[in-house]
């Protein structure tokens, strides 16, 4: 009884990913950048032009919480499993859990907890606000109030 696991040497360089689409297969990588579209969809690039790159993986905001913080990859070399899909004319894997990744749980740590990714590009670790000024209130005038010289009001001796 053996089962098939895929070590380094399984692995497939990103240029022949394009050739084995509706595939499960293994991809190894060298990460160039992490870059973050305009809906939180985190993309792994491997490639310095990302439009002339041959394969990415997509990570989708959702699976965030499942995969973890995916810009530590950046500068490593990475191995991803999983199934090889074409979108745009180019191959990809989308990654939904950090277990497709070899030592996956390693390199990448836990999504921060205060890091919404709904709020893109409004998130700013080091920088804060001041808090907003409170109204104040007017003083309003009575009209029962006395001011001196009234009936019962002595002068001080």
């Amino acid at each position: 009884m053996s089962t098939a696991v895929a070590t380094a040497s399984d692995c497939l360089p990103i240029g022949a990913a394009s050739q084995h689409v509706g595939e499960t297969k293994c991809i190894v990588g060298r990460v160039v950048h992490v870059k973050v579209g305009s809906k939180g969809v985190h993309f792994i690039g491997f490639c310095g032009e990302q439009a002339a790159c041959p394969f990415s993986v997509v990570v989708f905001p959702r699976d965030l919480k499942d995969v973890g913080d995916v810009r530590r990859l950046e500068g490593r070399t990475i191995e991803i499993h999983g199934p090889i899909k074409l979108y745009d004319g180019r191959a990809e894997i989308i990654l939904n859990r950090v277990s497709q990744i070899t030592e996956g749980s390693t390199l990448i740590p836990p999504i921060p907890k205060n890091y919404d990714v709904e709020k893109q590009g409004h998130y700013s670790a080091g920088r804060l606000h001041p808090p907003k000024k409170l109204k104040t209130a007017k003083p309003t005038v009575t009209t029962t109030a006395t001011y001196g010289n009234e009936e019962g009001d002595e002068p001080p001796e």
